[in-house]
């Protein structure tokens, strides 16, 4: 037998251990002083290996030393893996089905379970010190861990052959416009149009797909909102991080045990109607929120942002319709066409390429309603041109102008707000822009974004 991939050897250190330390002493000695406990830890393995007789190289002692420390104040074999800023997603399919998302593309790692049990272990240690449960009665969950993660446990009978476990890792360092641009999401023009938007209270959807990149893009749109605006953020999992003084952040609750207890997104954006904002956030929009959000934005809550999932502009507009009639709204579809129309300005679409990158492929604005369909037109949209050698796709930004319904807004806005225009460094801007702002311009050579 091996002892250093001995799964045996692992349990008989822990068992030493446990003779030692209670687990009652463990729970105690976390909480008054963990650094203490760690280091208990590591001195107790450390004799345990010792009387074992066993020859283990020394980088081989602190990885079971480390396993021992995750199991107790992490979450085991994956901890590793929830420590590695270079993944971004970790999905667990089963024993021997640990795969991972690094730099956009998935890949299967080495890390294996025992067995199931194992990987039910992990779920409960995530998922009960959020107060929340998972058994066959309520065999599917989501939660999030203490540093934003998202977490999405499914065990059987849904999941036929093995329970599985699937981590968002939430990434601390807030992205900016600037750092968009050098990962090539968006151009720099794009950046100050984008901006300007939400500095002049357009109300804007990100669409996309799965990990397209919508709540980057959210949490980066977010920074231009100024710093003395009352902000109600509102989500199923808090992921959004504002940098502003002034925001709420409110965060749906599922029922309890006995079926109770549950806050939807619906009741938190009714809800959050009388609490004064400014500025309302919903996190994605996924149900029947769609219409007393449709509705906040036509009753002088200007500047509101959110997420839907959606493959195209157009695809929005269907799926708000979808969204409303859930919501148990009685109305004629193209009356719900001129509420949306009225709400909505803007589009911003995002994918994800081939190649693991994430780019805005359209800003489109919805410029008229004709004969009762919305019509739209990209301000700017991505143009594809080919794949490199390297799998890198490649292709270029194309600005198609801007129609008069966001220019006068923008425009409204700037020449109220010079002050403001006066004290932003981004000084270029786009043909539209530019017109609105010329006579206040300081030093059109600047063209950094102010995030």
């Amino acid at each position: 037998m091996d002892i250093l991939n001995s799964e045996e050897f692992y349990k008989s250190i822990r068992a030493y251990i446990f003779n030692f330390i209670s687990p009652s002493e463990i729970l105690r000695e976390k909480e008054e002083n963990p650094q203490k406990l760690k280091e208990k830890l590591r001195n107790l393995s450390i004799t345990a290996i010792q009387e074992s007789k066993k020859i283990i190289p020394i980088v081989h002692q602190e990885a079971i030393i480390n396993r021992l420390i995750n199991e107790v104040f992490g979450f085991g074999i994956i901890q590793p893996l929830l420590d590695d800023d270079s993944i971004t997603e970790i999905m667990i399919n089963g024993p021997k089905e640990v795969y991972v998302e690094r730099n956009g593309k998935i890949e299967l790692t080495d890390l294996k379970f025992d067995s199931y049990d194992q990987i039910l272990q992990i779920i409960d240690r995530i998922v009960s010190p959020l107060g929340r449960r998972i058994d066959e009665s309520s065999p599917i969950v989501d939660a999030r861990l203490p540093d934003g993660s998202r977490i999405n446990a499914v065990i059987p009978p849904i999941s036929v052959k093995s329970p599985t476990l699937t981590v968002r890792k939430f990434k601390e360092a807030i992205l900016d416009y600037e750092s968009l641009i050098n990962l090539g999401t968006l151009s720099k023009e794009m950046s100050t149009l984008i901006d300007s938007l939400v500095k002049a209270r357009v109300n804007i959807l990100i669409s996309g797909g799965t990990g397209s990149g919508k709540t980057t893009l959210l949490n980066v749109c977010s920074t231009s909102i100024p710093k003395d605006e009352r902000i109600i953020t509102i989500e199923d999992s808090i992921e959004l991080k504002l940098h502003q003084p002034h925001v709420v952040s409110l965060e749906a609750r599922p029922p309890n045990i006995e079926g109770k207890g549950e806050v939807t997104i619906r009741n938190i954006v009714i809800n959050s109607l009388r609490m004064r904002p400014d500025r309302i956030i919903v996190g994605e929009v996924r149900g029947p929120e769609a219409f007393d959000m449709l509705q906040a934005m036509n009753t002088g809550h200007d500047g509101s942002l959110s997420t839907i999932h959606a493959n195209s502009p157009k695809d929005v507009i269907s799926r708000l319709i979808s969204m409303v009639f859930m919501a148990g709204v009685d109305m004629p579809v193209a009356v719900l066409r001129e509420m949306i129309f009225s709400a909505i300005e803007v589009i911003i679409q995002t994918s994800r390429f081939r190649d693991g990158s994430r780019k805005i492929t359209s800003i489109s604005e919805l410029t008229s309603l004709e004969n009762g369909e919305i019509i739209m037109h990209d301000i700017y949209n991505f143009n594809f041109e080919n794949i490199d050698q390297n799998g890198k796709v490649n292709g270029k930004y194309v600005y198609n102008g801007i129609s008069e319904r966001i220019e006068k807004k923008i425009s409204s806005f700037f020449k109220g707000e010079s002050k403001e225009v006066e004290e932003a460094p981004n000084k270029k801007k786009i043909d539209s822009i530019l017109k609105i702002l010329e006579d206040k311009e300081a030093d059109p050579s600047e063209n950094n974004i102010d995030s």
